[in-house]
């Protein structure tokens, strides 16, 4: 699982983009000739400069998660790495602006239209007549021809991820020249643009043995302003250097390392200048930009005497020194410190670079089964949600605008863009109160008490549980889950976040003089697994056939995870005031998607899905109903919340079908208003993008909708200095 912004169709043809996620929506018809476009809500943050500012050489070393399984985009196992690496080295027809919107890219291409719709669709593609392969060779129909086949599904021995748009091509031809290619389908497809981006060469997409294992580790031709040089995986490297035959601007650096550093060591690795650039969570951004106001740089070790180990640990602690560094004894925890001083100093050297990922974080409801099967209750549980408060808790404190995703199949920008959360409505307990009555959910109805060997309320055997005995224990938190309560003085707390260093002995008084009341005092103390909440506001939960409404809130317990946890708390105190319990149980990262979500075991979950320019054609496995499949089971293609209508499914396939744009668009928002009115996913906010960048490193960082320009990228010329941003047009 990754907490990264991926490329957007390499994340749909695979598994889940997982990560943070959301609420709301409206139905409505087309866009009326008066509606303004929507913005995107943060631009490029890339210390964007012109190239004759940029220095010729050099290396640029780029953390990635792993070294990608494959580097054929076209695979299941393709990951984040996989599209850097494709988008520096093929070609792509089309590539996204700066508002999501496909351009055709001229590298490639002169011209690409619809050229007849009667009797069939018919694309014509004009290719730049110095496009070429690195052998010498002319980009052309052959290749075209190839990746067709390789994609259109006809053929199962081609080991392929997805085959959307391809199988709709009925032939594919050279036109009145080499430099022509006629594209023509079987049914009419509006998202054409889609297709041939990436393009491989026929030596790929010629033969399935090509295709399933001659590119998972080389490419031994490419078209872009780089090629791949070697693929180390003893280093964790893939090596990218300048293609000489490339007929563009040729590339400023000599050369683009992917390095495979975890989330962890992120920090470190920029610091000590094993990385130039590397995505990075908010607590690492945080220390970056400590280090570059020279805050908190004071050592706790100076001094006369000693400084105790307890005072050490209470400086470690806030400071995010990792937790086997703060139990260490006193001369571990002071080398350490001494190690977090020194990398303070070279972090002086990199600064955050910050906008909006093409990607929204939702809070999903399994519809599957218990409480939340019935549609009442789903819509009750977005009612209690204020998504502004929870925007506010993720991007105020970043500078970044507050907004919340108002569509599931679209972000502020993109011209589908329309919030459509008025399907739901606002925020309003009252009503939410009354969806649970009429759903029979009934305050201070009895409950049954729990025999021995039965699970708890929220803990309900699913597909994929292996039950208590099979259990694996947790290492998210003490016990696993968790409770989450509010205080006497309204803030939150939970019974796992809070290590022993931290928590006053019973009696004693924290650092403002007030004394603790230990285990079972006020409410949000530490609890064991399975204690009900302190009620705070609700003083009578709510049950239904000797049964209390909890719902089991799975989060993953990782790196980068902290975010996630402010969010669920939040949540669960936001259901709690109309009498929802929740249980949160914190899991690892390598069983959060396989084990819960995908095996349908949870009842609540936060993870991200990547907004498309493609959204008839990618999002539609995310929302497609359920089907039976032949063997017994169920196909819920990439929809884990388990929810979907026929009219969605039907809405989806009309989008795909019209080459009317302003019809396919009114189409989206329709599907995008009934995908709220199942309220089963509940977009919260567009996941931030925070880049670590070497200060000295231009065009290049946090690169927000549009397809970044490799050629570009480089470090600042001597003496050469980054402008002032605009400002922004109010």
């Amino acid at each position: 699982m990754s907490y990264d912004g991926v490329g957007l169709r390499a994340v749909l043809r695979s598994a889940p983009f997982l990560t943070a996620g959301a609420l709301v929506v409206p139905l409505l018809a087309g866009c009326g000739s008066d509606e303004k476009p929507s913005k995107p809500l943060a631009g490029q943050d890339i210390a964007a400069v012109t190239r004759d500012k940029v220095a010729s050489g050099g290396t640029l070393k780029w953390a990635v998660d792993a070294v990608p399984e494959t580097l054929n985009t076209f695979q299941a196992d393709a990951d984040a790495g996989t599209t850097r690496v494709a988008q520096a080295v093929l070609p792509s027809m089309f590539r996204l602006d700066a508002n999501g919107t496909p351009v055709a890219n001229p590298a490639y291409l002169e011209s690409a239209k619809v050229i007849a719709t009667e009797p069939r669709q018919v694309v014509l593609y004009k290719l730049n007549q110095q496009a070429v392969w690195s052998d010498g060779r002319e980009i052309g129909a052959a290749d075209f021809v190839a990746q067709w086949r390789a994609l259109s599904g006809r053929d199962s021995a081609y080991w392929t991820a997805r085959n959307a748009g391809y199988d709709r091509i009925e032939k594919i031809e050279r036109g009145a020249n080499d430099l022509q290619v006629r594209v023509t389908f079987s049914r009419p497809y509006a998202d054409w643009r889609s297709l041939f981006s990436p393009l491989y060469p026929k030596s790929v997409m010629g033969t399935p043995d090509a295709f399933n294992d001659g590119a998972r580790r080389k490419l031994q031709i490419s078209a872009g302003p780089f090629k791949v040089e070697k693929v180390d995986t003893a280093k964790k490297d893939v090596v990218l250097t300048r293609n000489p035959r490339w007929w563009g601007s040729p590339a400023k650096l000599d050369q683009i390392v992917l390095h495979a550093v975890t989330r962890d060591q992120r920090v470190s690795a920029l610091a000590d200048g094993t990385v130039d650039l590397a995505d990075i969570d908010v607590s690492d951004a945080g220390r970056i930009g400590l280090a570059g106001s020279r805050q908190g740089m004071g050592s706790p070790l100076r001094g006369g005497g000693k400084t105790s180990a307890r005072k050490l640990r209470s400086w470690a602690l806030a400071h995010g020194l990792g937790a086997d560094e703060v139990k260490g004894d006193r001369k571990k925890l002071g080398k350490a410190i001494s190690r977090y001083l020194k990398e303070q100093q070279e972090l002086q050297a990199v600064e955050v670079r910050r906008s909006l990922e093409p990607a929204y974080t939702q809070l999903a409801l399994n519809g599957s089964q218990g409480p939340l099967a019935d549609e009442r209750v789903r819509r009750a549980v977005a009612r209690s949600l204020d998504r502004e408060e929870l925007a506010k808790a993720v991007l105020t404190p970043l500078g970044l605008p507050a907004v919340p995703v108002g569509s599931h199949l679209a972000l502020s920008g993109q011209a589908a863009y329309a919030d459509g959360s008025g399907a739901l409505g606002d925020q309003d307990t009252g009503q939410a109160e009354a969806l649970l009555a009429d759903a029979g959910w009934v305050a201070g109805g009895p409950v049954k008490e729990e025999r021995k060997g039965e699970k708890a309320a929220g803990s309900q055997n699913r597909k994929g549980d292996k039950g208590d005995k099979g259990e694996k224990k947790s290492d998210g938190g003490d016990d696993g889950a968790y409770i989450v309560g509010e205080d006497d003085k309204g803030r939150y707390h939970d019974s796992a976040s809070a290590s022993s260093e931290e928590r006053p002995e019973k009696g004693e008084k924290d650092e403002k003089g007030e004394k603790h009341r230990g285990q079972g005092g006020a409410p949000g103390a530490y609890a064991p697994q399975g204690t009900a909440a302190p009620a705070g506001v609700v003083s009578r939960p709510l049950a239904k056939d000797g049964k209390a409404l909890t719902l089991r809130f799975v989060l993953p317990s990782g790196p980068g995870s902290d975010t996630l946890n402010t969010v669920a708390e939040r949540i669960a105190a936001m259901l709690q005031k109309v009498g929802i319990g929740t249980v949160i149980t914190k899991v690892s990262d390598e069983s959060y998607f396989k084990d819960h979500i995908a095996a349908g075991d949870y009842d609540l979950a936060l993870y991200s899905w990547p907004s498309s320019a493609f959204p008839a054609t990618d999002a539609r496995p995310i929302y497609a109903k359920p089907v039976p499949a032949a063997d017994g089971s169920v196909n819920v293609e990439q929809n884990f919340t388990r929810v979907g209508t026929d009219q969605v499914d039907q809405l989806f396939d009309q989008a795909a079908a019209t080459l009317d744009e302003d019809e396919e668009r009114s189409l989206i928002r329709k599907a995008d208003s009934r995908i709220w009115a199942a309220a089963a996913s509940l977009p919260l906010y567009q996941r931030p993008q925070l880049v670590g960048v070497r200060k000295t490193l231009v065009n290049a960082g946090a690169f927000g909708f549009q397809t970044p320009v490799y050629e570009d990228m480089g470090f600042l010329r001597k003496g050469a200095k980054v402008p002032a941003p605009a400002p922004e047009a109010k």
